[in-house]
């Protein structure tokens, strides 16, 4: 079986790494990471199989968001480098087949953006309109506190010109008007900008908070929100027809896929990916429970993305752990069993960690994780650590405990930094879960570590287009603990199985994608030679504790080495 590929969808079966620059590796000694050093790490990422990095925001800011407090739109933070830098990671990126997206962050701007400096002397200045003002807060506006640790309120009070201003986020994040054309014209030359410089798309944060217009009094003049999606999403494509928006968009499934586009076309014009927030939150689920059963049913529940769109699958964000989308009663299991401390846990809705310390290092349990998350039908997004199993420190603060610096090597800056820790930008893990004990240098020579397993899983990943590319369908299995599904292209067919249970299992399968004479052959494990259905025409597998199977279906003719991928 030959698939053939198209370059603009190179999104549909990529390897999608998130990172942020200040954590990575520090290029020049002064304790903080930069481009120059993300340049320097660039073959980790290339012997791993990333194809596709995401930037965090590395925008000018003053750090009262971890960057996301933005001064300037077009330029670099010079604690990170220059334009110069940026590019130059860009162009050795590229040279090695990985392409660079980049955060997006236009809902909002820091309250020292020029912008709204100007916008706060005096009602009648240029960028008076460019944000969202209110004599006094309107008792039916806008519903929602993102931080409810930190505000309590979406209108803030300023005295310079006597009106409240909205924020959606933190105080010092004051809303940007997308009711105002020119700040609509704004956001696509931020966007224009840095695709000329080699961006090939955006990561759009918290894309239902962009488009929200309750509360503003000219909203009504608008256009649809969708259609200023559709329209961004066009003068992407006419500036550079690869270039992507993959969106954030924690909504319920009915709601995320209207960001995909009018749901009456069969087609996508807005965003290109939606991460599947559900689908996550139900693997966790199903992982506390040792049960199939939630997670099976969000994938049965998910509709199917347009043909010019997918989804985006994840097993946890770079934010906190959100598990907004379960109930009160299942969101206690989940914080039973992977985080039940309150130190653990933020907002009330998530988990402040990484899975290795949720499931104690269990390696069984975290390869489970990973191996749904490059089966499962969608685009797989890693964030940094997470192929080392690195873990938390929850003495930073809030959602930093995740966000702590690259583990290279066992040594007293982890091979981050040469310079003091203690001037880092948060501080190292240190727990089991720290550059001591995990680090990639280590992990590289060793074939048994996780390290390892992920750089197999992406090589087969890629090496099975079947997984990208393919429809997908669960299978039945008569065992609550094993969820199994098929992923078919062409004449090909891929199964995955996986046991959420600490007990060993086997399941009898029917599958109508059999063909007589037929064989299962094992991708991950090439000692397996392979299975053969019984005489009941049923397939027998065999899963110990927490595990998983990546098996071909096929003939005793079919050639794996025919299976090619981009």
């Amino acid at each position: 079986m030959r698939l053939t590929r198209t370059s603009d969808l190179w999104w549909k079966n990529a390897v999608v790494y998130c990172l942020d620059v200040e954590t990575y590796q520090d290029g020049n000694g002064d304790g903080i990471g930069d481009f120059a050093g993300l340049t320097q790490r660039i073959d980790h990422l290339v012997r791993l199989g990333v194809t596709c990095v995401w930037l965090m925001p590395f925008y000018p800011t003053r750090e009262r968001d971890d960057g996301y407090d933005i001064t300037d739109f077009y330029g670099v933070d010079p604690r990170l480098g220059t334009l110069g830098d940026f590019t130059e990671f860009v162009r050795t990126a590229r040279d090695r087949g990985i392409r660079v997206i980049a955060d997006l962050v236009v809902n909002h701007t820091s309250e020292d953006h020029p912008w709204f400096r100007d916008a706060r002397s005096g009602r009648d200045s240029a960028h008076r309109d460019w944000y969202v003002w209110k004599d006094e807060p309107p008792e039916d506006g806008p519903e929602g506190v993102v931080f409810p640790d930190a505000e309590d309120s979406l209108w803030e009070y300023d005295e310079a010109s006597g009106q409240y201003y909205l924020h959606r986020f933190y105080k010092q994040q004051p809303d940007l008007n997308v009711a105002n054309p020119l700040v609509r014209d704004e956001i696509a030359r931020i966007m224009g900008y840095w695709t000329q410089l080699g961006l090939s798309g955006f990561r759009v944060d918290a894309v239902p908070f962009l488009l929200e217009t309750d509360g503003q009094s000219d909203a009504g003049a608008l256009p649809d929100p969708h259609e200023f999606l559709a329209d961004l999403r066009a003068f992407l494509g006419r500036r550079n027809g690869e270039s992507i928006l993959l969106g954030e968009v924690n909504l319920p499934y009915d709601g995320t896929t209207r960001f995909f586009g009018d749901p009456s076309s069969d087609r996508g014009d807005e965003l290109t990916m939606c991460f599947d927030f559900v689908a996550m939150q139900q693997m966790y689920l199903s992982m506390a429970r040792k049960d199939a059963g939630p997670l099976a049913a969000a994938l049965r529940d998910r509709p199917a993305a347009p043909r010019d769109a997918h989804w985006a699958m994840f097993v946890r964000n770079h934010d906190e752990l959100t598990l907004d989308k379960l109930s009160d009663d299942e969101r206690s299991e989940v914080f039973a069993a992977f985080g039940p401390d309150k130190d653990m846990q933020l907002y009330g809705r998530g988990l402040r960690r990484r899975l290795p310390p949720m499931v104690d290092g269990d390696q069984r349990r975290i390869e489970l994780a990973y191996s749904l998350l490059f089966t499962l039908p969608g685009t797989p997004v890693l964030f940094y650590g997470e192929e080392l199993g690195m873990g938390e420190n929850l003495a930073a603060e809030g959602r930093q405990a995740v966000r702590t610096p690259m583990q290279w090597t066992p040594e007293k800056g982890a091979g981050f930094s040469t310079a003091d820790p203690d001037t880092f930008p948060n501080p190292l893990v240190d727990s089991e879960f720290g550059p001591r004990k995990i680090n990639v240098y280590e992990q590289s020579r060793d074939p048994g570590s996780l390290l390892s397993r992920m750089r197999l899983f992406i090589e087969r990943y890629r090496e099975a287009p079947e997984l990208a590319w393919g429809d997908y369908r669960l299978v039945e299995t008569g065992e609550r603990s094993v969820l199994a599904h098929v992923c078919s292209a062409g004449d090909g067919t891929v199964l995955a199985v996986h046991n959420f249970a600490d007990q060993p299992v086997t399941v009898r399968l029917a599958m109508r994608e059999a063909r007589a004479g037929g064989r299962l052959t094992d991708l991950l494990d090439e000692a397996h030679a392979g299975l053969k259905a019984s005489d009941d025409g049923m397939w027998h597998v065999d899963l110990p504790a927490y595990g998983y199977r990546w098996l071909r279906l096929g003939t005793p003719a079919d050639d794996p080495a025919r299976i090619t991928s981009d």
